[in-house]
């Protein structure tokens, strides 16, 4: 069933965009053999594709190090809320995946985690025209069941956007 209606002119030109992902069960066979942070490394450097999620969203690694992880993306309209602001759930994700991601710099192969908890703050509100943002995850301390970290996303001048906290779950034997 389409939602999809005649537009009024008013509304302008209608917009698309295409999103292109691989089969992430197949990256995810091959990544259960690497260490967490060789992981990683090998999507940041284009070996291994990306996940879905962050060919939808747009979302990129930056950097991988021990216990931390940096992405970067540059939020458009088509993530805007009905009010005319980058939708809050982008950051969300965003910070769910650098901090899982930094959580995931520290497993050894074939170990899983999935966010248990997650808290954001919001600080600053996002438009589309602010450029690309950058998240930075950390672990504040990892676990052999639980890990937890902390992340930020910040714009292209350092100014803080939005903050987290969370915690994960280790999954020895994957997920």
């Amino acid at each position: 069933m389409s939602t999809l209606r005649a537009a009024p002119a008013a509304w302008g030109e209608p917009r698309t965009r295409t999103v292109t992902w691989y089969d992430p069960l197949a990256t995810a066979a091959e990544g259960v053999a690497l260490p967490g942070r060789e992981y990683l490394q090998a999507i940041a450097d284009g070996v291994l594709p990306p996940p879905p999620i962050a060919s939808l969203l747009d979302f990129r690694i930056t950097e991988v190090g021990t216990d931390e992880a940096r992405f970067a993306v540059v939020p458009d309209e088509s993530a805007y809320n009905p009010i005319g602001l980058v939708h809050g759930g982008l950051v969300c994700t965003l910070l769910d995946s650098v901090i899982g991601c930094a959580v995931h710099t520290t497993l050894p192969a074939g170990t899983g985690y999935t966010s248990i908890e997650l808290k954001v703050s919001y600080v600053r509100p996002i438009h589309a025209r602010i450029g690309e943002i950058h998240a930075h995850g950390w672990v504040t301390k990892p676990g052999r069941r639980v890990a937890f970290a902390e992340g930020d996303v910040r714009d292209g001048d350092g100014k803080l956007l939005a903050t987290a906290s969370g915690s994960l779950l280790i999954m020895p034997g994957g997920s």
